[in-house]
């Protein structure tokens, strides 16, 4: 996921895409721990996307703020 295509997202959109990446990322750590994660790949670039989401989310917050 693109910074670019997040930054058009309003504060509340950003936040239920952060839940969702977090969701998505219990599941994948779950598969991980069973054995059945085809795809180690997938859990980094997931939790890079929270962490995208997040430092995107804190400057709109900081924006908004002043």
């Amino acid at each position: 996921m693109k910074a670019e295509q997040l930054r058009d997202l309003t504060a509340e959109e950003l936040g239920q895409k952060e839940r969702e990446l977090k969701r998505k990322l219990l599941n994948l750590r779950f598969q991980k721990a069973t054995g059945e994660l085809n795809n180690a790949a997938e859990l980094e670039k997931t939790r890079r996307d929270v962490a995208r989401v997040m430092t995107l989310a804190r400057e709109k917050m900081r924006e908004a703020r002043g």
